[in-house]
């Protein structure tokens, strides 16, 4: 069955007749008896009476008649949502989302809802985010300290302070650099787990050529903490996700640089959608 078919069963009812249901389409009225003859074919019964001059409704042509127009009217509406889809007007956003900071981060989202667009959310690793993006299995993503993602656009949206946290015994800065702890062993999470975070830190140290020892690798912010407050001298590198912990034994000196910028990762090639994205970001 063909929406034009359809479309010329309609118009017959609506104007009477063969004739001017051709003339409301735009077509020659043996188009329109074609496609009603191959209609009534496919569906097994006769739509019409055709006697004299005019076309009425057969009895099953009345009974089938408000389920063409249903038909009809489902297949407009798809056609004007596909529409508002292709413009951005509304849809469905795959979006790859992270820990905090969630002021920032529900008001963006209470715009992208309040414009039409529903936001599905995803949670992952800052890697995954990245590689779903380029792949196509989300719209877009946050990800911290991304200032380079090769074959995608990259649109910083805010920044954080950073936090050395180091045994209180040898904190004694309150406005540190992080070539200060450099003859201190660092604790880092492995690079395959956070690549844009492990490079900030990594590259702000190797530009004042201070690289310090590898510590033992940072699991979790607790974990790591306790390590630090009871084992040899350590230190390792956080940000606010919330407030930071109470921890016995450690001190937090907020960093004068590097700072840390969330960014929104979004495909190379601009669309409505990721218009729409960056502007409820930058609101």
């Amino acid at each position: 069955m063909e929406f034009r078919q359809l479309e010329a069963f309609l118009a017959v009812v609506d104007e009477g007749g063969f004739g001017r249901a051709a003339q409301r389409l735009h077509i020659v009225q043996s188009a329109v008896s074609q496609q009603v003859k191959r209609l009534e074919r496919e569906l097994g019964v006769t739509l019409f009476d055709r006697t004299g001059r005019q076309a009425r409704l057969s009895a099953a042509g009345e009974r089938l008649l408000p389920e063409a127009r249903a038909v009809l009217a489902a297949v407009r509406r798809t056609r004007e949502v596909a529409a508002r889809v292709a413009s951005g007007a509304e849809g469905v956003v795959r979006f790859g989302t992270l820990n905090g900071p969630g002021d920032r981060l529900y008001r963006a989202l209470a715009r992208l809802d309040a414009s039409g667009l529903r936001v599905r959310l995803d949670q992952s690793t800052p890697a995954r985010r990245l590689a779903a993006v380029r792949d196509g299995r989300l719209d877009a993503a946050l990800v911290r300290a991304a200032t380079d993602a090769p074959g995608l656009a990259v649109v910083p949206v805010w920044t954080d302070p950073l936090y050395v946290a180091l045994p209180t015994a040898l904190a004694d800065d309150e406005r540190p650099g992080l070539a200060d702890f450099a003859d201190l062993p660092l604790r880092l999470a492995p690079r395959e787990d956070n690549p844009p975070f492990h490079d900030l830190i990594t590259g702000a140290l190797r530009a004042v050529d201070r690289l310090p020892p590898a510590g033992p690798p940072f699991t979790t912010l607790q974990r790591t903490l306790a390590d630090i407050a009871s084992g040899p001298p350590s230190w390792t590198v956080v940000y606010r996700v919330t407030d930071l912990p109470p921890a016995p034994g450690i001190t937090f000196r907020r960093l004068a640089d590097p700072v840390l910028t969330t960014s929104l990762v979004l495909p190379a090639a601009p669309s409505p959608v990721s218009r729409r994205l960056v502007a409820a970001f930058a609101g």
